[in-house]
């Protein structure tokens, strides 16, 4: 079956030939033509598996259907990346239509989101934290009155970050007649209450599947001791068993150490994670996609949303502590139907989290190891320091600061006292006023009154 046979619009299937999306994947069969007819969806649907074209294309055809000027859909998203990457794929979508969009989120200006507000521009797609800013600015800009489609996209994620009070908020700040679009890779407790208070009638897709993995994504691990773990994935990428690859780390620290390493060693690479700003990942993830960059190291603030053509292996430098993140991390490769590879260097203390992945997706993961590498050599340098550490090194960089700021203090103590006792510039205490200065009010005013202010 070809796009041409979802009763889409004819530029929009001009568009998906364009993409080179020669067939619809198992949920745009699914969710196409419901959401085309406009009914409420609730599907569950894993990372990589086109749920992206599922939404939008219906969403365009709607829009096409009746032009109006007006922003009329709000899609919700929870990070900063996949806002980015939904608004690219809808300009690629739209791009043989007259339909705009604006993604809005923080890390940069309001001045240029407010302008796509104040435009009306047709289709918003935005995270919750940076909408609701928006929202309670004092020009009120953001018009919703006419908003006709609401899409929800990887819900349980919002939840996990703690935007389910936000999204609350919003809803409080919309219509209620529209139509919902609700999607999410997993259905969590507070999840299927909060679709039940959203969705009419909906219909559901995948709501009983486990989820796991897309097929074409060969796994495989890599048991290794953890302070051996960045030696192995600089061999492993060295003898070329690892082409491009995002590889997650476990923390912000272990990325930057990763990154460190992997620059030592010659390495191209680029990092993303929380405490970089918009534009140092807005440049860590273009250096990626055009091959300058051959390792993204990451956090799991990119294990969804970063849709990567071609993408060769994803690497988990550290087992995740739940399947779910496992499952999202490895689903950056073999999207949409391709094949990829994805590995995870395990070490002994994370056998346990392992074990909990192998039965959530059903199956052990066969176990590698690298010819001529040495598994028992020691390492040059520790790889994690640990956090105590760290701290007490923050602390006596610390100590160290205040102890060269006093010691500049006292310098220039000594200094000025050489040259009399007082800095440079000053006069003596007592003296009168400095020649062409006027007299304090005070001072004149007790003059006028004959010198009998502060007497007694």
């Amino acid at each position: 079956m070809s796009f041409d046979t979802l009763g889409l619009a004819a530029p929009l299937v001009r568009a998906t030939v364009d993409l080179g999306w020669t067939k619809p994947t198992p949920i745009q069969l699914d969710a196409i033509p419901a959401a085309r007819d406009g009914r409420d969806l609730l599907a569950c649907a894993m990372t990589g598996s086109g749920k992206t074209g599922a939404f939008l294309l219906p969403l365009l055809h709607r829009l096409m259907d009746h032009p109006t000027r007006a922003t009329r859909a709000l899609v919700l998203t929870p990070t900063r990346e996949l806002a980015a990457q939904v608004h690219a794929d809808l300009v690629a979508l739209a791009k043989h239509t007259k339909l705009s969009g604006a993604a809005i989120f923080g890390g940069v200006g309001m001045g240029p989101q407010e302008a796509a507000f104040r435009k009306h521009t047709d289709v918003i797609i935005a995270t919750p934290g940076r909408l609701l800013d928006h929202m309670g600015q004092p020009g009120k800009y953001v018009d919703f009155s006419a908003l006709e489609v609401l899409i929800l996209d990887e819900a349980d994620r919002m939840l996990d970050m703690g935007f389910l009070p936000a999204i609350k908020q919003v809803l409080r700040q919309i219509p209620t007649k529209r139509q919902t679009l609700f999607f999410s890779a997993t259905l969590p407790p507070p999840i299927v209450e909060l679709s039940k208070s959203m969705l009419k009638d909906p219909v559901r897709f995948n709501v009983e599947r486990v989820s796991k993995p897309a097929a074409g994504i060969e796994q495989a691990l890599w048991p290794v001791k953890e302070s051996l773990k960045a030696d192995l994935f600089l061999a492993l990428l060295r003898a070329d068993v690892i082409g491009n690859v995002i590889c997650f780390t476990r923390t912000k620290h272990r990325a930057n150490r990763l990154s460190d390493v992997l620059t030592r060693a010659g390495m191209p690479n680029a990092k993303i994670h929380g405490n970089r700003s918009q534009a140092q990942r807005t440049e860590a993830l273009a250096g990626f996609k055009s091959g300058k960059v051959r390792v993204l190291v990451a956090t799991d603030i990119v294990a969804r949303g970063i849709d990567v053509e071609a993408l060769e292996h994803v690497v988990n430098f550290d087992v995740p502590h739940l399947p779910e993140d496992y499952i999202h991390r490895v689903g950056r490769t073999a999207r949409a139907e391709a094949t990829g590879e994805a590995f995870t260097l395990v070490s002994p203390e994370e056998e346990n989290d392992l074990r909990a992945i192998e039965k959530s997706i059903g199956r052990k993961l066969p176990r590698r190891t690298l010819e001529g590498f040495d598994y028992n050599h020691r390492p040059v340098e520790r790889f994690e320091v640990p956090i105590a550490e760290r701290i007490a090194a923050i602390r006596a960089k610390k100590a160290e600061d205040r102890a060269r700021a006093k010691a500049k203090l006292e310098r220039k103590a000594a200094a000025e006292s050489q040259r009399g006792g007082k800095p440079s510039g000053s006069r003596p205490s007592g003296s009168g006023p400095v020649a062409g200065s006027r007299p304090s009010s005070s001072s004149a005013k007790g003059r006028r009154f004959g010198g009998r202010r502060g007497r007694s």
